[in-house]
């Protein structure tokens, strides 16, 4: 590795995946990439502020590349106030609907528009963006969270159709979806109380598993998603 970006590095996970890769990968330049980057103290990590609504921003950071490894970890599930995981559709509220999407599905894209063109023409070369179990279809047996299941599984969708293109314009690079399971974060706190302690995992211990799971795919894998555990996550 060479050239790595973590994408949401102000995040629990995020910095997690900064911290894990600058120790795992220390002769590589590990830029660290949110709206407010959190200090390091590791020599091999550059903070990069980035406001993802701006594009030309956004395309300007990507021009740090070509990079070996792309993270993007960037998500939403609650604010704390006026957005929250439906019950019911009766919960439903448009401008909710509207954010989740925005910030789940489209920033990442766009994000992944201007980073991905980025990745380094060797076997080595990858890129992950966070998303998660409940995104699938056809595991979806509980109901509710209607727009996070909806942003999730567009946003695996949108991953599926950007391999497709990768394998035409980069065939040795690849581009995943990526299940961190359930990390305790302030994302998490308000969803912990049926979650068994052994599937509660922290930022460190998730970063290391995701990781561990990217670095082992190949080419094959390109536009599928992935659990923390490397099992595949069907469609």
């Amino acid at each position: 590795m060479d050239r790595i970006a973590i994408i949401g590095a102000s995040g629990a996970i995020g910095r997690a995946l900064v911290i894990e890769a600058a120790e795992r990968y220390p002769n590589a330049t590990v830029f660290a990439i949110s709206r407010k980057p959190p200090a390091f103290e590791t020599t091999n990590i550059i903070p990069l502020t980035l406001d993802y609504s701006n594009e030309t921003d956004v395309a300007k950071a990507a021009e740090n590349g070509p990079f070996d490894l792309i993270f993007i970890a960037t998500g939403i599930l609650h604010d704390g106030s006026d957005i929250s995981p439906e019950k019911s559709l009766s919960d439903l509220s448009a401008s909710s609907m509207q954010h989740v999407l925005a910030v789940n599905t489209i920033t990442p894209m766009i994000l992944a528009k201007h980073f991905v063109p980025q990745l380094a023409r060797s076997p080595a070369s990858r890129c992950a963006i966070l998303s998660a179990r409940v995104g699938s279809i056809s595991d979806n047996r509980l109901g509710g969270w209607y727009s996070y299941r909806a942003s999730k599984a567009a946003l695996n969708m949108l991953i599926k159709t950007a391999a497709i293109e990768l394998k035409r314009r980069n065939p040795k690079a690849l581009i995943v979806g990526l299940h961190p399971g359930t990390v305790d974060s302030d994302l998490s706190k308000p969803f912990q109380a049926r979650v068994p302690k052994d599937k509660l995992f922290t930022p460190d211990y998730s970063a290391r598993c995701l990781l561990d799971v990217l670095i082992g795919l190949d080419v094959t894998h390109s536009g599928t998603c992935f659990a923390w555990d490397g099992a595949e996550i069907a469609p």
